[in-house]
C-alpha cells in the first residue's frame, strides 16, 4: 500500500479546475467556521489549509476535500469553552492540544484497521446527534446576526440572554444577515453553476457594508495575520488530562465518522472504492499538524467534495491546489478579508446549521419507528441542552438495547424443544418422528438455528424447565452458524442438571464455532465421546437403543 493518496497528472485540468473551485468554496466556510468557534477567522484558514493539505497527501480517498466542518466546530467550540473556564490563561494551547490528540487517535484508528468499524453506528443516533449539532449551530448564531457577540455560556447562555439580544440589536447588521441568508437560499441555480453562493453572499455583503455602511455601524473581521502560523506547543493539565482525552476522543471518532461517511458519497459519484483506514491516517495527520499550528479541526466536507468532482476532480492533486491557493491568500492577501461583516459570516454558519439537520428524517421519523424517533428526538435534545458525550452514549446504549430485545425475540424462534411426533414439527422428518413416538416423552431435543446471541440465552434458560422429566436430551447446534458466549452458559447450564439428575446428553454439532467454544469452555469433558454426533438420527437412535451397530443403520436424513 502506498504512503501517499493517489495523485496522477493525467486528469490536469479536472484537478486544477476542482481544486479552484473547492477553494472559492473553502474560503467564505473557513473564516466563518473560525469566526463562529471564538478562535478567530485566521484559525479556520489555518485548518483549512493544514488538514486539507495533509488528509490530501496521506488519505486514502482522492476526491476527498477535508477541512473545517460544521459537526467539528460545533464540539471544538465546546472544547475551548469548558477550557478556558477550567484555565484562562493556558485554556486555548490546550483546545489546540486536544485536535492534536483528536488527530493521534485517528492515526490508531487507521493502524488498527478500525476504518470498517468506525460507521457502524445507529443511524437514529447519528442523525440525532447531527441535527442537534445543527440546531447548536445556529442557536450561536442569533447574537452575531442581530449585531451582538455571542454571551458566554454557549446554547443556555444564548437563550437566556435572548431579551437583552434583541433589545440591543444593530439593524445594519440585521439586514446583512438577512441579506446574506437570502442569497444563501435564492441565488438561481443557473448563477450557482459559475460562483458559490457562500462566495456570492461574502462579496455582496462585504461589498455593500463597504459602500453604504460606516466603519461603526458594523463589526468586521478585522484584518488576519499573514505569513505562516505559528508553532503552538501542545500543553497539559494534570487537572485537566482527564477531559482533555475525552474530548479528544469524541473529536476523533466525530472526524472519522464524518470523513468516511463522505468517503463513501465520494466513491458513489465516481464510482471507485476508498481505503477507509487510509483515510483515517491521512485525516489525523492532518488534525495533528493543525493542531500543532493553531487550526481548527477539520475532516471530509461534504459540499466541497462534490463540487470537486462535478468540476472534474478526480484524484488528490485537486485537494493539494486548493490548499495552495488558500495559502497563497493568507500570505499575499490576507488584508483583502478585513472589511468582511462578521454578520455575513454568522449567516453563512447558520446556513449551514440549517443543512445540517437531517429534515428529511426528521419529518417522517414517527412514522417509520416511534421508539427510533424517540431515540432520535431524544439524543437531540441531549446534544443541545446537556451535552454531546452524554447524547452519543446514551443514544447508542438505548438503540443498542432495543435492537438486541428486537433480534432477541425474532431469534427465540429458533430455539425449538421437542419431545413429541407431530405435523408441527418441520424441523424432523418422518422417521425422526417415528423415533419420538418410541420414546414415548422418554427423548427430548433442544433444537438451535442460526445466530445464538447473548439476548438468546434467556430463552434457552426457560426452556430448561421443560426438560426436566425426560430420560435423554438431545441438544443439536449443527445448524448454529455462531454460539454467543452466554448462550454456551445457558446450555452449560442445561448440561450441568441433566448430568447431575443421572441422564444422558447427545450433541448434535458440525465443525465450526459453535462446538469449538463448548469445547473450550470443558462442555464436552463431562460428556462420553460416542455421545458427540454430527447426525441427529444417530443421536435419537442411541438415545433410545444404545449402542447400535452403525453399519446396519439406514439413516434416512444422510
Amino acid at each position: 500500500m502506498s504512503v501517499f493518496n493517489e495523485i496522477n497528472l493525467k486528469n490536469l485540468h479536472g484537478d486544477m479546475l476542482g481544486g479552484v473551485t473547492a477553494a472559492v468554496i473553502a474560503l467564505p466556510m473557513a473564516l466563518a467556521f473560525g469566526v463562529a468557534s471564538g478562535a478567530g477567522a485566521e484559525v479556520g484558514l489555518y485548518g483549512a489549509i493544514l488538514v486539507g493539505l495533509f488528509a490530501a497527501l496521506f488519505g486514502g480517498s482522492p476526491t476527498l476535500i477535508s477541512e473545517p466542518t460544521g459537526p467539528m466546530t460545533v464540539v471544538f467550540t465546546a472544547v475551548i469553552t469548558s477550557l478556558i473556564a477550567a484555565d484562562p490563561e493556558n485554556g486555548m494551547a490546550m483546545a489546540f492540544t486536544v485536535v492534536v490528540l483528536a488527530g493521534m487517535f485517528q492515526i490508531l484508528f487507521g493502524v488498527l484497521r478500525l476504518g470498517k468499524y468506525v460507521t457502524l453506528m445507529p443511524y437514529s443516533v447519528v442523525s440525532g446527534f447531527m441535527s442537534g449539532i445543527g440546531f447548536i449551530l445556529i442557536i450561536l448564531q442569533f447574537g452575531p446576526m442581530l449585531g451582538q457577540a455571542a454571551p458566554p455560556g454557549g446554547v443556555i447562555g444564548v437563550l437566556e440572554n435572548v431579551p437583552q439580544i434583541i433589545e440591543g440589536s444593530r439593524l445594519p447588521e440585521v439586514l446583512l444577515g438577512l441579506l446574506t441568508i437570502s442569497i444563501l437560499f435564492f441565488v438561481p441555480a443557473s448563477l450557482k453553476r459559475y460562483m458559490p453562493p457562500q462566495l456570492l453572499a461574502l462579496i455582496v455583503g462585504t461589498v455593500l457594508s463597504v459602500l453604504l455602511l460606516s466603519t461603526d455601524e458594523v463589526r468586521r473581521i478585522g484584518e488576519i495575520p499573514s505569513g505562516l502560523p505559528e508553532f503552538q506547543m501542545p500543553f497539559f493539565s494534570l487537572e485537566q488530562w482527564r477531559s482533555m482525552l475525552v474530548d479528544a476522543i469524541v473529536l476523533g471518532m466525530l472526524g472519522s465518522i464524518d470523513a468516511l461517511l463522505t468517503s463513501v458519497i465520494a466513491d458513489s459519484l465516481t464510482r471507485t472504492q476508498h481505503n477507509s483506514d487510509k483515510e483515517l491516517i491521512g485525516q489525523g495527520v492532518g488534525n495533528m499538524m493543525s493542531g500543532l499550528f493553531g487550526g481548527l479541526p477539520g475532516a471530509g466536507a461534504t459540499m466541497g467534495t462534490v463540487v470537486n468532482i462535478q468540476t472534474g476532480g478526480r484524484s488528490a492533486l485537486s485537494g493539494l491546489v486548493r490548499a495552495g491557493i488558500l495559502f497563497i491568500i493568507v500570505m499575499w492577501a490576507s488584508g483583502l478579508t478585513a472589511a468582511i461583516p462578521l454578520a455575513v459570516l454568522a449567516g453563512i454558519a447558520l446556513k449551514v446549521g440549517i443543512d445540517i439537520i437531517d429534515w428529511n428524517f426528521l419529518k417522517r421519523a414517527h412514522r417509520i419507528s416511534l421508539k427510533g424517533a424517540l431515540i432520535t428526538y431524544g439524543v437531540i435534545l441531549l446534544t443541545v441542552f446537556v451535552d454531546l458525550i452524554a447524547a452519543v452514549g446514551i443514544g447508542l446504549f438505548l438503540a443498542n438495547v432495543m435492537t438486541i430485545t428486537r433480534l432477541s425475540k425474532l431469534q427465540e424462534d429458533d430455539v425449538e424443544v421437542i419431545n413429541q411426533s407431530g405435523d408441527g414439527n418441520k424441523s424432523l422428518n418422518s422417521y425422526e418422528n417415528d423415533l419420538l413416538d418410541t420414546a414415548d416423552g422418554k427423548v427430548m431435543m433442544l433444537l438451535l438455528r442460526g445466530t445464538m446471541i447473548f439476548g438468546v440465552s434467556r430463552a434457552i434458560s426457560r426452556k430448561n424447565s421443560e426438560i426436566q422429566g425426560c430420560a435423554s436430551l438431545i441438544i443439536d447446534i449443527s445448524q448454529v452458524t455462531h454460539l454467543g458466549l452466554s448462550s454456551a452458559l445457558a446450555i452449560e447450564e442445561s448440561i450441568k442438571d441433566m448430568l447431575q439428575a443421572g441422564k444422558n446428553i447427545f450433541i448434535v454439532h458440525s465443525t465450526g464455532q459453535p462446538i469449538e467454544r463448548l469445547g473450550y469452555l470443558g462442555i464436552l469433558a463431562s460428556i462420553p465421546e460416542k455421545n458427540l454426533v454430527t447426525n441427529r438420527t444417530k443421536a435419537m437412535e442411541l438415545a433410545l437403543y444404545g449402542n447400535i451397530d452403525q453399519s446396519e443403520d439406514k439413516l434416512d436424513n444422510e
